[in-house]
């Protein structure tokens, strides 16, 4: 772990990427869209170093992420009696690391689950069809925006609708009063960073909903690997009932379409968030733990 941390920049994207594809377990916050949409809110940072991609955040303090690469391919024990004392303490690391690590390092490791970081998966036939009583609720939502606005008009994005799409996050905000909160205000910028360097990002791809041809929804997802299709952003203009239920649905029928399953992000401990994911009925998480190094 020698080497020197230096901002999440897109110049470095190709060594990115190959970190990436090496390794096992996936998460929606370890994307290259998701680490340089948030990069200036949490101060991300990262270090190329033994065939991986170290990553820490340095604001609100400095916090190591966890590391990108062949989780299988390392001396741990080795690598953790060259590490400093700070630099022992990583927040949102996969299941999978986490049990590496146990097995490596035994009674030095301390692993405390966060289930607020934990990623929602669902099966992509279950969104995209809404079967049985399960959701019978989501489908009366779907069935009300059809019969009030007629057949759903989806378009897949592509550069060209971007604009329409950050004229429709900007209405978002302003209806949210978005500058009145910190987490809000940095979603908008990163809406905004991402969107704009779309061609930048490897896997990204988006559905729009549109009104007697104004949008009135989107979401962005990215092509996570070992079919799931990972969900960045989602947003819906108030005033539409049914709007999100809908452009869930199309999203899942049309960009996830071939995809076995769908990650929607995680609730990040809001009760409120939770129920609304929980409703779509997961069938599984990505899990995902504090862990400390002694």
């Amino acid at each position: 772990m020698n080497g020197v941390f230096t901002p999440v920049s897109l110049n470095q994207s190709e060594q990115y990427y190959a970190c990436w594809q090496r390794t096992p377990r996936r998460s929606l916050d370890y994307t290259l869209a998701n680490l340089w949409g948030w990069q200036a809110y949490y101060g991300l940072e990262w270090m190329f170093a033994d065939d991986f991609c170290w990553i820490r955040q340095t604001q609100p303090s400095n916090l190591y992420w966890a590391p990108l690469g062949d989780w299988n391919a390392i001396p741990w024990q080795k690598i953790f009696l060259e590490v400093k004392p700070e630099g022992r303490t990583f927040i949102r690391v996969p299941e999978e690391l986490s049990l590496i690590w146990k097995e490596a390092l035994g009674s030095r490791l301390q692993s405390d689950e966060d289930r607020g970081q934990w990623e929602y998966l669902y099966k992509q036939q279950d969104l995209a069809d809404l079967p049985g009583n399960r959701y019978h609720k989501k489908k009366n939502h779907v069935r009300a925006f059809t019969k009030t606005y007629g057949t759903p008009d989806y378009r897949p994005l592509n550069e060209n609708m971007v604009e329409d799409v950050l004229g429709l996050e900007d209405d978002w905000c302003q209806w949210h009063e978005c500058e009145d909160s910190p987490s809000l205000r940095a979603e908008n910028e990163a809406i905004n960073r991402v969107l704009s360097h779309w061609q930048a990002f490897r896997g990204l791809t988006g559905g729009s909903l549109y009104v007697d041809d104004k949008i009135v929804a989107f979401s962005v997802g990215e092509d996570l690997g070992d079919g799931t299709l990972g969900v960045h952003y989602e947003k819906g203009l108030n005033g539409f009932k049914g709007v999100y239920q809908t452009m869930n649905s199309l999203f899942a029928s049309h960009a996830a379409a071939g995809f076995t399953l769908v990650n929607r992000a995680q609730d990040l401990n809001e009760e409120g968030l939770r129920q609304a994911k929980m409703t779509y009925l997961p069938t599984d998480f990505l899990r995902k733990y504090t862990v400390i190094i002694h």
